[in-house]
């Protein structure tokens, strides 16, 4: 068993229970301590490279969403669909990654710091071009949206973990609230 298919059975285990231990998460891989120590001598280890694969992923959200081309091309319709494709990307990552969303072992990595930096800039910039095509609201803070978008992120991390969400309704709900809000009107 390879780094990336331990990493993923790691997350399996930390997205249920984010205490888990080492030895459970070995357990959980089916490998022994040992084996599991072997490829991340220590839990920041493990967490470090759960990290990286985290950042891989939003990366590539952010790619297969177009955002650079949608906001570059300052369409409204077209930028609606790179949000929404975005949603739907980004709620596959907070499934499965939820665990390393929040946290704090990586944010005391520069490395990965820095690149999430570089990854949140590219949304913070798609995010200011929506709002200069009238799909977001203006008169908020770029950085506010951007937070906004992480905080249902990970409360619909949590609500699919206790099972308060379904699945397939993820998406429309990250989708409906962040362009209609949850006011009645």
């Amino acid at each position: 068993m390879g780094a990336r298919e331990l990493g993923q059975a790691a997350l399996r285990l930390l997205n249920a229970d984010p205490t888990a231990s080492m030895g459970q998460i070995a357990t959980a891989a089916g490998i022994s301590r040992a084996t599991l120590h072997r490829t991340f001598a220590t839990r920041e280890d493990l967490i470090k490279f759960l990290g990286r694969m985290s950042l891989e992923s939003w990366r590539d959200a952010l790619d297969g969403a177009g955002i650079e081309a949608a906001g570059d091309g300052g369409d409204p319709r077209e930028i609606t669909d790179a949000m929404r494709r975005l949603c739907g990307e980004l709620i596959r990552d907070a499934d499965e990654y939820g665990f390393i969303l929040t946290d704090p072992t990586a944010e005391r990595d520069e490395e990965l710091v820095s690149e999430a930096e570089l990854l949140q800039n590219r949304e913070l910039r798609f995010y200011a071009a929506a709002q200069e095509a009238g799909v977001l609201r203006a008169d908020l803070p770029v950085a506010w949206i951007a937070n906004a978008v992480f905080g249902l992120l990970v409360g619909l991390r949590d609500g699919l973990r206790r099972g308060d969400i379904a699945v397939r309704d993820a998406e429309r709900l990250l989708r409906e609230t962040l362009f209609n809000g949850v006011s009645a009107r």
